[in-house]
């Protein structure tokens, strides 16, 4: 037999190791491999045209008409379905997207370099809220406002990074953890500090005063800014973890709003899926849970890799936005040590008298307690092209924990505590 335990602690210490550095903006094409012209990427565990939900098939219709390739959605629907375009998880290419998570190949895209490897991670450029494109939505402008972030805004934080050299990702997580955010629905203090990072150098780099105001108030004006670019660090340490033999660390959790999958370190580049659950959350004015879409996207990677809903206790606030208690947030992250290899080395809570953050989700731990990680999230309309109507909270199905924890077992991995 297999011990897992020295296997999970060469996974984590891999984890820990990891250096993410936001170095680039670029056209996805241009960066992220393999990406095509006839490939949409997409968030969670693969799925086909006729599985996909609301929300994800409006946007794969935004994307193709984004790209040229249809001009109405009645035609951007039908090559969707013609077998003409091809569809693939973002993580398969190293990406990770939010929400509905499509990538196609002119968007801009975030580059993160982990300079402990030099493995290269990528996430898109965060829209704000409501009716965005990773909802689902493709009204003309939201459209427009991709056109504008891709002519403009992109080339803009391209050049203010290369005159930075870089953005340590890791340190602008940690530092907003300390300032009231969990990195996942409450990023206020992360896109501040990101803000503050670009700003000076932005200001130099834009030549048109009117449209650098233009770039400055739009990530100012979006709390989520830092989402995106946090997204695809939490990619690179959790990209670290994985390939380890007999580990059975969770090194992927994403949500394609149909099925919900994980990958694990020890089991390679399998999936383990099963259907997604229904978030329960608080709703925008004049919808309801009957208007919801189950679970959705690739942002669980920031509870893979140990902040989101796992850092709560350094975010109490976050319920006035997903609904609950403060109390309940302390709750949310004393339950996940139960379930992690560790306590982060790097980020941690001031309530918990610096506690690293509970890391790195043991599928056996899972199974063995009965307890599921919990998850902050959007919640989008069932129905392609309206976007975004609240935020909550959810767990995972147990199943896909079960069917690892199985098929470690029949690889000979054998957990102990």
């Amino acid at each position: 037999m297999m011990d897992t335990r020295q296997a999970n602690q060469t996974a984590f210490e891999r984890m820990m190791a990891s250096q993410p550095r936001l170095v680039r903006v670029a056209p996805a094409g241009e960066v992220v491999p393999g990406l095509t012209g006839d490939l949409i990427l997409h968030a969670g565990p693969p799925i086909a045209w006729d599985q996909m939900s609301g929300p994800l098939r409006g946007a794969i219709i935004g994307a193709l008409l984004l790209e040229g390739r249809a001009q109405v959605e009645d035609e951007a629907a039908e090559l969707a379905a013609s077998g003409d375009i091809r569809f693939a998880p973002c993580h398969h290419h190293d990406a990770v997207g939010p929400m509905a998570g499509v990538l196609s190949p002119s968007m801009a895209v975030y580059v993160v370099e982990d300079s402990a490897g030099g493995q290269l991670t990528f996430s898109s450029l965060n829209e704000g809220y409501g009716k965005v494109l990773r909802y689902g939505a493709f009204a003309p402008e939201v459209i427009e406002k991709l056109r504008w972030m891709n002519r403009s805004m992109a080339p803009a934080l391209s050049a203010a990074l290369e005159q930075l050299g870089e953005v340590d990702l890791r340190a602008l997580i940690a530092e907003a953890l300390h300032m009231g955010d969990e990195g996942h629905n409450r990023n206020k203090a992360g896109s501040l500090l990101f803000l503050r990072t670009l700003a000076p150098v932005l200001a130099q780099v834009v030549a048109d005063a009117d449209e650098g105001n233009r770039i400055l108030a739009f990530l100012g004006g979006n709390a989520l800014s830092v989402l995106n670019p946090v997204m695809a660090a939490c990619k690179a340490m959790t990209l670290a973890a994985h390939g380890v033999e007999g580990s059975s660390l969770v090194t992927v959790m994403a949500r394609n709003g149909t099925d919900f999958g994980i990958r694990v370190s020890g089991l390679g580049d399998r999936w383990f899926v099963a259907p997604c659950e229904m978030p329960a959350g608080k709703y925008f004015e004049g919808y309801s849970q009957n208007d919801a879409n189950p679970d959705i996207g690739d942002s669980t990677i920031t509870e893979t890799a140990g902040i989101g809903a796992f850092a709560m206790a350094a975010a109490p606030a976050i319920v006035e936005f997903i609904s609950g208690t403060p109390e309940l947030t302390m709750e949310s992250t004393l339950e996940m040590y139960q379930i992690t290899q560790g306590e982060h080395e790097h980020f941690n809570i001031p309530a918990l008298g610096f506690r690293g953050t509970p890391t790195a989700i043991d599928a056996f731990k899972v199974v063995g307690t009965g307890i599921l990680p919990r998850i902050n999230t959007g919640i989008a309309h069932r129905e392609a092209g309206v976007g975004q109507i609240g935020a909550g909270l959810v767990r995972p199905p147990m199943a896909v924990f079960q069917e690892a924890a199985e098929a470690l077992r029949t690889q000979g991995a054998q957990h102990h505590g």
